[in-house]
């Protein structure tokens, strides 16, 4: 799977130096695909995974599920993303992670990747700098669910994977891949169906942004980010966009 190993060394460098060396280790991995169905888990809460995930097309979510039922997201990932690269440095997962719409995956095998690590420690650095990163998303994530206006936090949302989508080439002019339910968006949020079909139509409404069809619209940058407060330094990109 020649397309996982440039899908990962692509997403790395958004945040890392990669040498030659490097990239020949990362070519050594032997990664093994599965497609995931809608809502499908790809992990449950208290797994102990043996593999570490890579996205390579569609959208996952991070997500506890409650003793009701009922799900909070705690962060979406798309095509580069490792959503799951935590279950490296702990015992058993905290968190559940599913497809958000199909998605497709590659796994790899945790041997493998900490022999890499021993072999080439930049790897390891990286990977780690990525769970620091998806830690830096938490903390915002924290912030706007409990800080933020109903339609600040969604402004701040639709930025966020905006903003993540472009860094990895993913947008297709003023548009990104968002296959979540208005349900979902709204357990994502903290907000009940209404108060999401209200939010976006306020969104609507001031003309920074729509949601429609699994897709973010970005009618104005400028003002999406304005009312989202969005700032990308907690996203530690090497090159700004």
């Amino acid at each position: 799977m020649a397309e996982a190993h440039e899908i990962l060394i692509r997403k790395l460098r958004e945040h890392s130096r990669l040498v030659r060396e490097d990239l020949a280790e990362i070519y050594t991995l032997n990664p093994s695909s599965r497609e995931l169905e809608p809502n499908e888990d790809l992990i449950r809460q208290g797994d102990d995974p043996s593999v570490s995930a890579l996205v390579m097309s569609g959208m996952v979510a991070r997500y506890h599920l409650l003793p009701n039922g009922r799900r909070q997201y705690l962060s979406f990932h798309m095509a580069g993303d490792m959503p799951d690269s935590q279950a490296l440095f702990i015992d058993k997962m905290d968190h559940a992670v599913c497809a958000i719409g199909p998605a497709l995956i590659a796994s790899l095998p945790h041997k493998e990747l900490i022999a890499a690590f021993n072999r080439r420690p930049s790897i390891a650095f990286a990977i780690w700098r990525e769970t620091l990163i998806d830690a830096a998303i938490f903390r915002e994530a924290i912030t706007n669910n409990s800080a933020r206006s109903l339609l600040e936090r969604m402004a701040h949302l639709f930025c966020e994977l905006f903003y993540r989508a472009r860094a990895s080439g993913l947008t297709k002019s003023n548009t990104c891949h968002a296959p979540f339910s208005l349900g979902q968006l709204g357990e994502a949020l903290g907000m009940s169906i209404a108060s999401v079909n209200r939010t976006l139509q306020d969104l609507r409404g001031s003309r920074a942004a729509d949601f429609q069809k699994g897709e973010i619209v970005v009618r104005s940058w400028r003002r999406l980010a304005e009312v989202g407060q969005f700032n990308p330094g907690y996203l530690h990109l090497k090159k700004p966009l």
